[in-house]
């Protein structure tokens, strides 16, 4: 094992306990070693869980706060971008639920473009989220799911396996914000963005340009 509780429990303190201090929210936090029930998604050595009066605040937007707290702290103890993916930031069991909620709007989408035959487009999300949506996805014969776009913007998009791959859909003006993240679809027409596929190598930072053809 890489990272222990006890390795990372005061390399973590040093930075989060003042920064929640100073920024007076009401929340205590805890290292575990999880019991994960869905490892071929993401399979961490080491979660932070949050608890607190202001835990509701940490899960607002698609938990944006907590994700953010997470890519800070792996940021302020250095630890390298391969590695974001082995320590876990949660509260009241949100990756969890989100992992599920994906792979179901996952398998909706899918059946969706089996209908109408007509691409779907998610909602811009991390690559982390990128990764269940491709892996709840990775045994379908009749379609195939990729990721368009770069940085914040990056989302799957799910076509028919006999189709082109559409053109990355345009970012708004003002982009997006931050870790965004959902299930709705939408987008329509645009061009330019890298394409990859997320799933087979769970990855933290922002992705890069250009194709890749890993594995599903």
């Amino acid at each position: 094992m890489k990272y222990t509780v006890d390795s990372l429990t005061p390399r973590l303190n040093q930075f989060l306990s003042p920064l929640l201090r100073h920024a007076g929210f009401d929340l205590d936090y805890s290292l575990k070693s999880p019991e994960n029930p869905h490892p071929e998604v993401e399979n961490p050595e080491v979660t932070v869980t949050f608890s607190g009066g202001d835990v509701d605040l940490l899960l607002e937007n698609r938990a944006e706060l907590l994700l953010a707290l997470e890519h800070l702290s792996m940021e302020a103890i250095r630890l390298p971008a391969e590695d974001h993916s082995l320590i876990s930031f949660d509260a009241n069991d949100y990756r969890l639920l989100r992992v599920e909620e994906l792979r179901m709007s996952a398998l909706a989408a899918a059946e969706k473009v089996k209908r109408t035959r007509v691409p779907f487009h998610f909602n811009p999300m991390s690559s982390r989220e990128r990764r269940v949506i491709h892996l709840a996805l990775r045994d379908e014969k009749e379609l195939r799911s990729e990721s368009l776009g770069v940085g914040p913007a990056r989302a799957v998009v799910i076509v028919p396996a006999d189709m082109p791959t559409p053109p990355a859909p345009p970012v708004p003006q003002g982009g997006f914000r931050g870790q965004g993240g959902g299930s709705g679809g939408g987008y329509r027409g645009g061009s330019g963005g890298g394409r990859d596929r997320d799933a087979g190598r769970p990855r933290s930072g922002p992705p890069r340009g250009g194709r890749d053809r890993g594995s599903r």
